[in-house]
């Protein structure tokens, strides 16, 4: 991540450590080299504590720099994947701030411990490896999630940037597709908007899947499927459809061609830069559309 500049204002309430002033490029030229320049805002980044029923959460906290709207900005949730809050996050959050949004990044393992969990490479093909992963992934049970998520809303609308009155977001990678379906059903009458990407368990024989919770929800949905899960689970795309279609929610399904699990990440071996633009622009049109 690039240098960037420090500045003592504007510290929103409950936050602490570090606070940084960027301009959209010094997020990382990976994900801000194509954001539109006339567009982009100034953006600030700091490290926060959410307090939750669980603990303190550790996350990072970006926001535009300079005039708000009247009320504040419209707040969007960010779920990791699986290896948590780290460096691409902190820059995926700081691109999306500089289009006039006020993002929340926590750390989904804190239970475990301060970011970066897991710390250092690991290696899926290492069983050792992916059974430390799963141990992990085991702890976000959906209750655990919704009390997050309704932590972490609490928290950004306790800002003053927020305004609480605006639809708010959320977002999710991998684990975290099917952890934004549970947050919109969790704070119905706050999340308008949903996007889910290379989302993994979005549909499954429990009763308590994700695709089974459309109709608590009042959200848009982004569902944006990587080709490869889609040709382990071809019946899921379908599965979703018919749940929107029965809950009457507005959603987009769509299996991105050409592109593998986890290709929306900057910097992942399976990163795919023209698809992940393309689901980007997917993701700002839904929040243009409904976080007003």
């Amino acid at each position: 991540m690039s240098e960037d500049c420090r500045t003592p204002k504007d510290e929103p309430e409950g936050s602490s450590l570090s606070r940084r002033d960027l301009g959209v490029l010094a997020a990382g030229a990976a994900v801000a080299a194509s954001a539109p320049a006339a567009a982009a805002l100034r953006v600030m980044e700091m490290d926060v504590e959410v307090q939750t029923p669980d603990g303190d959460c550790d996350a990072v906290f970006v926001h535009p720099v300079g005039r708000a709207p009247a009320g504040g900005w419209p707040a969007v949730l960010v779920w990791t994947d699986l290896m948590g809050l780290r460096p691409v996050f902190r820059q995926m959050a700081s691109r999306l701030a500089a289009e006039g949004y006020a993002v929340l990044v926590p750390n989904p393992h804190y239970r475990k411990g301060r970011a970066p969990i897991p710390a250092g490479p690991v290696n899926w093909a290492d069983p050792a490896d992916r059974a430390k992963l799963m141990e992990l992934r085991s702890a976000l049970t959906p209750e655990a999630t919704a009390r997050d998520a309704i932590a972490c809303f609490a928290w950004l609308d306790g800002q003053s940037l927020v305004d609480p009155g605006k639809g708010a977001g959320v977002q999710g990678y991998c684990m975290g597709g099917p952890m934004s379906f549970l947050a919109a059903a969790a704070l119905p009458d706050r999340v308008v908007a949903v996007g889910s990407f290379h989302g993994g368990g979005l549909v499954t024989a429990a009763a308590d899947s994700p695709h089974r919770l459309i109709a608590r929800t009042r959200a848009e949905f982004l569902v944006a499927i990587a080709e490869d899960d889609d040709q382990k689970e071809p019946q899921a795309k379908e599965a979703l459809r018919a749940a929107f279609r029965a809950s009457g929610r507005p959603a987009e399904v769509e299996v991105y061609a050409g592109a593998r699990h986890g290709w929306c990440v900057p910097g992942s071996a399976v990163y795919n830069p023209e698809a992940a633009e393309r689901a980007w622009s997917a993701l700002l049109a839904l929040y243009r559309r409904r976080l007003t």
